[in-house]
């Protein structure tokens, strides 16, 4: 409609058709409240369903809710927190390390994988070959289909991998053991004092694992003044780049191999190595120090108002 009121133009919106809105902002709040200071009778969380039979609401209606104010009670994660008293100093000092290195030194990320399993499935997909859709073989891969393999497996034993990750390169030395104990750590070190340059220092960055800390090991270094250790605060090892390479190489080669002895396992642990060094590329550290013990902070923070607000 168009009106005019003392010579100025006036726009006003008619009644637009369409349904009424039936779900009222007192019920909104109500499904809000319930989600966040209640559980149902029979379960730790609410689902859509069940939300849905409590309130008299449909499922879609609280999926609208639930969707426009970012709840989701059906997701749940775990957390630890370090207790190190000198957790801010570690932190600060391991990512200035790596953020401002020290001029002609050589920083390395060492820690092991133990207990890496040679598993075997008992059937596993076999791979895809032209005659596999004339017989409509169920056990291939097909377009489409996900790779399968039998949920039972046969274990044939157990290696350790101890690796050096070099934050200037991108390169990892590494080497497999059969046991994990002070004697391989220590053989570990010394193939890494063959391999580093003489002249630069060398600054080693482990977690508080014993089998670092044996009076054998500790005399090794002590021998060694160019030699710098750095340990990662309690609970925190995840600050341990070397740590991401460990996740990379499970992805891609542990987690879906097939190993029929230790000696394979082996075998294609020191492949993935050597592939990996022939163009290795260093993790790109993104947080200061500061935005870390900030981040920090802020979860202990929220961690507290919401135990507060509970008791």
């Amino acid at each position: 409609m168009v009106g005019r009121v003392a010579d100025a133009v006036v726009l006003s919106d008619e009644e637009r058709p369409g349904r009424p809105r039936t779900v009222s902002d007192e019920q909104v709040a109500e499904v809000i409240e319930r989600t966040l200071n209640t559980t149902p009778k029979d379960a730790t969380h609410w689902s859509i369903r069940s939300m849905a039979a409590a309130t008299g609401l449909s499922h879609t209606t609280i999926r609208r809710i639930w969707n426009a104010f970012g709840l989701q009670p059906h997701r749940s994660e775990t957390f630890k927190l370090s207790t190190d008293p000198l957790f801010v100093d570690k932190v600060q000092h391991i990512v200035g390390l790596h953020l401002s290195p020290p001029n002609r030194a050589i920083v390395l990320r060492v820690d092991e994988k133990s207990q890496i399993k040679a598993l075997d499935r008992e059937q596993p997909a076999l791979p895809l070959s032209a005659d596999c859709f004339a017989i409509a073989c169920r056990q291939c891969i097909a377009p489409g289909v996900a790779e399968r393999r039998t949920h039972t497996y046969i274990r044939h034993g157990i290696t350790s991998l101890f690796a050096a990750l070099d934050i200037a390169t991108g390169a990892v030395t590494g080497k497999c053991y059969k046991r994990h104990r002070a004697t391989e750590f220590l053989d570990v070190l010394k193939k890494i004092d063959r391999h580093v340059p003489a002249g630069p220092d060398v600054h080693i960055v482990m977690d508080n694992y014993a089998t670092h800390k044996t009076s054998r090991v500790k005399a090794w270094l002590a021998r060694r003044p160019h030699w710098h250790v750095h340990f990662t605060p309690t609970s925190a090892s995840r600050i341990n780049q070397v740590e991401r390479w460990f996740t990379e190489l499970t992805r891609k080669q542990l987690q879906r191999g097939l190993h029929r002895s230790t000696v394979e396992l082996e075998a294609d642990i020191v492949a993935f190595i050597e592939v990996h060094n022939e163009n290795p590329t260093p993790y790109k550290w993104v947080k200061s120090a500061d935005k870390t013990l900030a981040s920090v902070k802020r979860f202990c923070q929220r961690t507290q108002q919401t135990l507060c607000g509970k008791l």
